[in-house]
């Protein structure tokens, strides 16, 4: 058995339908997740991240015409040895907008309508949905229209009805692109919460840099479809000129320590703060 749930080995791939975009959208990909890891995956637009969404759910190849070559596994079996309905139990994909998502009168029967395609008892159907209303807050909410609440409750629902698939590993492509600051942090903390009190296997792509280094165990970089930078969120912070190199901003913390460079290894430090945490950290152990 590998130690790895998620395996992406020299993966390449290039679009059918966009004619105009001569280049792959992914080159030479390899990519390894450890189960119960949280790893963001940042870069700036049409770097890859989304495809390697589309990837680790079985989209591409099964779905999305290209070019494909390369191996993507999970939990050791190969995504083509797949059915569509085993993927899902696997692995749940949450899309950047959420109605995408949602297609049913209430929130409750969105919950229970995946595993009700999986021919589950009823019982077992049911005692999941009751289990993921509670998990995610959304008992007041279940005899709801879904498309009558606001983006960061219906982002909600699309976790809640992907995790009553009972997924191992959740994909998450841009899932607070369109809410505000007060709902993205909401998501952000129900993602943490199914990573370190479930165990949960999280693949994460956002913008929402400075949020993300919160949480994450790690981050992967991309630019023009390939990894540059695979680590810890210090470790990656820390090679500010790779990001100055693809056009990408890094947490403000992290670019002041940057810019005090010198006076700041003085401090016996090599790895740039990420958080403001982490800058009164080091500044209250250099006065001592």
């Amino acid at each position: 058995m590998s130690e790895y749930v998620l395996e992406l080995k020299d993966v390449n791939f290039k679009y059918d339908n966009a004619p105009s975009i001569e280049e792959p959208a992914l080159k030479n990909i390899s990519l390894n997740v450890r189960k119960g890891e949280f790893v963001g995956i940042i870069g700036s637009n049409n770097s890859g991240k989304s495809t390697i969404c589309a990837l680790c759910n079985g989209l591409i190849p099964k779905s999305i015409d290209g070019e494909f070559s390369g191996t993507v596994k999970v939990n050791g079996h190969d995504i083509k040895d797949y059915s569509t309905a085993r993927m899902s139990q696997e692995v749940g994909l949450v899309l950047p907008d959420p109605e995408a998502q949602l297609s049913q009168l209430t929130v409750y029967d969105e919950l229970t309508f995946g595993p009700s395609n999986l021919e589950l008892p009823r019982e077992e159907i049911e005692a999941r949905a009751e289990r993921i209303l509670k998990l995610i807050r959304l008992e007041n909410f279940r005899d709801r229209s879904p498309f009558s609440l606001s983006g960061g409750e219906q982002q909600r629902v699309a976790i809640a009805s992907v995790l009553t698939m009972n997924p191992e590993i959740l994909v998450l492509d841009e899932p607070t692109s369109n809410l505000d600051p007060l709902s993205t942090e909401e998501i952000f903390e129900i993602i943490c919460r199914l990573n370190r009190e479930m165990n949960m296997t999280v693949i994460l792509v956002e913008h929402e840099v400075e949020l993300m280094a919160k949480y994450v165990d790690r981050f992967v970089v991309m630019d023009n479809g390939r990894i540059v930078l695979d680590g810890t969120p210090r470790e990656v912070f820390s090679h500010k000129d790779v990001f100055e190199q693809i056009r990408m901003f890094i947490p403000t913390v992290t670019s002041l320590a940057g810019v005090i460079d010198e006076e700041y290894r003085k401090w016996g430090r090599h790895e740039y703060p990420i958080t403001l945490e982490d800058m009164y950290e080091i500044i209250d152990s250099g006065k001592e």
